[in-house]
């Protein structure tokens, strides 16, 4: 009915009397009667839209609501947002706070931790470099002569010592091995012929006991080479383990020692440098800086100049010691087998508690270790 009223009086014709007064009694009264309806009239927001005219069906009443339902679905807006946005556009109404910073708190500390991991990366590359070009400068200036370099004479010749050592010590490795196989193979074709002899005893009547004599000399020569297999195994394993363990230890704490001394002399070298350039500020933090650093590579540079001369006096003691018993272990194992001694040689194998091989195994333990 308001619409209906607003629209008459749009649409009204307003007529002019000859004063130019625009204004009549009748209008006067449509006046009054418009603020009326505005004042105690229903609420547009509660009235109905009536679909067949005034005082029409109930099922053609829509109510109002639904049409702005309808207006904000077609524009992707549903009720309870259209709601909650007049709501938050009332004056005095402040916005309650977004769950999405609550959800994003997860993943900014990951980027956070991220971000951490990667500058950290950075810095130790940064540092890698910076260490990797004072190191490879201070090798290029030694080895054409131009820088200097820290050397212990008397350090260094035990160094040399040891590695002629171990060198020679590899090659009679590599030869005691080569010894064992070739009698382990010999032992393997005399237990062969003592079986082949054996059989023609049964099968030869008129060679009997001469093909018997035979079988039992290779079989007893088998047995004994197998005892003399066993103190040849100990023998490698021992120089292995002294060789390619004990000797190697002390190479490389020898090697971390070399590159130590290295990145002493290419901090010193630096420090020095810095020590004769300008006097400004900048320079004076980067020659603190440096000296700092210096520091801190001498202290390593003396820590294992100390551990590799420990090392090697410790390793030259057990050299001694491995070496008297092997070497005397190998002589007399040989010198019993070849003559003929069973008793002395079984008896050199307790005397330096050699385990043999038990009896029906096909290869030595050396080779099982391969």
């Amino acid at each position: 009915m308001t619409d209906s009223i607003l629209s008459k009086a749009a649409t009204m014709e307003i007529p002019i009397n000859s004063n130019g007064d625009s204004r009549t009694a009748e209008d006067d009264s449509l006046e009054q009667d418009l603020q009326q309806v505005m004042v105690s009239g229903p609420n547009l927001n509660e009235t109905s839209i009536v679909s067949g005219g005034y005082g029409g069906a109930a099922e053609g009443i829509i109510p109002t609501s639904s049409i702005k339902d309808i207006r904000s679905k077609s524009r992707g807006i549903t009720p309870s947002q259209s709601a909650a946005s007049r709501i938050a556009n009332q004056p005095g109404h402040y916005p309650a706070p977004s769950m999405h910073h609550s959800n994003s708190n997860p993943s900014m500390m990951s980027e956070e931790a991220t971000r951490g991991v990667a500058v950290e990366k950075f810095d130790s590359v940064k540092k890698w470099s910076i260490n990797t070009y004072k190191c490879t400068k201070q090798m290029f200036s030694e080895r054409f002569g131009r820088g200097t370099k820290t050397v212990d004479l008397e350090l260094e010749a035990q160094i040399d010592v040891l590695r002629e050592t171990k060198m020679k010590y590899e090659r009679i490795l590599r030869l005691a091995r080569e010894l064992t196989n070739h009698f382990y193979n010999m032992v393997q074709t005399q237990q062969a012929l003592g079986d082949t002899f054996a059989d023609l005893s049964q099968k030869s009547p008129e060679l009997q006991d001469e093909f018997g004599y035979n079988a039992e000399t290779q079989r007893l020569l088998c047995k004994n080479g197998e005892t003399l297999l066993g103190a040849i195994n100990f023998f490698v394993s021992s120089i292995n383990t002294l060789v390619n363990k004990t000797m190697e230890d002390t190479l490389m704490t020898i090697k971390m020692y070399e590159n130590a001394r290295l990145e002493f002399d290419a901090y010193r070298t630096d420090l020095e440098e810095l020590s004769v350039g300008p006097r400004d500020a900048a320079a004076m933090m980067r020659f603190e800086i440096a000296q700092q650093q210096y520091q801190i590579q001498k202290d390593k540079y003396e820590r294992l100049h100390s551990d590799v001369s420990i090392k090697l006096k410790f390793l030259e003691e057990n050299k001694v010691k491995v070496m008297h018993k092997q070497l005397l272990l190998f002589h007399n194992a040989i010198s019993a087998y070849f003559a003929g001694n069973q008793q002395q040689l079984e008896q050199t194998l307790r005397q330096f508690n050699v385990k043999l091989k038990p009896p029906g195994s096909d290869k030595p333990s050396w080779l099982e270790e391969q």
